[in-house]
């Protein structure tokens, strides 16, 4: 009876860390947030969740943001796509030395002119892997691959595009990135090892 009540408080840590490890497995594009007419600075975030390396990632752009400006990444190249009118419509970046590996993750950042109008931008990512799986992240909230999202509120009264660009590119995305970075990396340590201290606890008190 210890021994099968020992092995369901095993089994349940092992569960949150599964769970939690898969929450944060999806690509995801930061900030989560953002304001009206900013040139905001975004930071494509992938994950490995396979045991190949991560090879190419493709990004397409909402419709209504205006992007021009890439950061350059080593060991990675990259190009614009663009459609009939010259318009910018997405960016591909392909590695150029073995791409990123398991359990390891990469961030690709660019710079975009969001919409004067509130609302969100949907985010399809598509991830290569190197023996040629692609996972398209273009589903909906609910789905196992889905496309990120960032909400759009409108900016301060008063406030320029470029003055909400400057702000926007520098303090609030890092903060939101380096926040999301440090809750999503802590949160499954913390889950597993509180579901192992209570397994452990019960099975000491049954003993004693």
């Amino acid at each position: 009876m210890k021994a099968t009540k020992w092995m369901s408080g095993v089994l349940m840590a092992g569960a949150i860390l599964i769970f939690a490890s898969a929450a944060q497995a999806h690509v995801v594009v930061y900030p989560k947030e953002t304001k009206t007419g900013a040139y905001e600075k975004y930071t494509v975030r992938v994950p490995v969740e396979k045991d190949v390396n991560t090879t190419k990632v493709k990004l397409e752009f909402p419709a209504n943001l205006k992007v021009s400006t890439v950061m350059p990444i080593p060991g990675w190249s990259y190009e614009f796509e663009k459609d009939q009118d010259g318009r910018n419509t997405g960016l591909v970046w392909t590695a150029t030395d073995g791409g990123i590996k398991p359990h390891e993750f990469m961030e690709f950042a660019f710079v975009g002119a969001n919409p004067k109008e509130a609302g969100s931008l949907t985010w399809k990512a598509y991830q290569t892997y190197a023996n040629g799986d692609v996972v398209e992240w273009t589903g909906g909230a609910d789905s196992d691959t889905p496309a990120s999202v960032t909400t759009i509120t409108a900016g301060a009264s008063g406030e320029t595009g470029h003055d909400a660009g400057q702000s926007a590119a520098t303090t609030p995305n890092t903060a939101d990135t380096a926040s999301s970075a440090g809750s999503s990396n802590t949160l499954p340590i913390v889950l597993s090892g509180l579901a192992l201290v209570l397994s452990i606890v019960g099975l000491f008190r049954k003993k004693a």
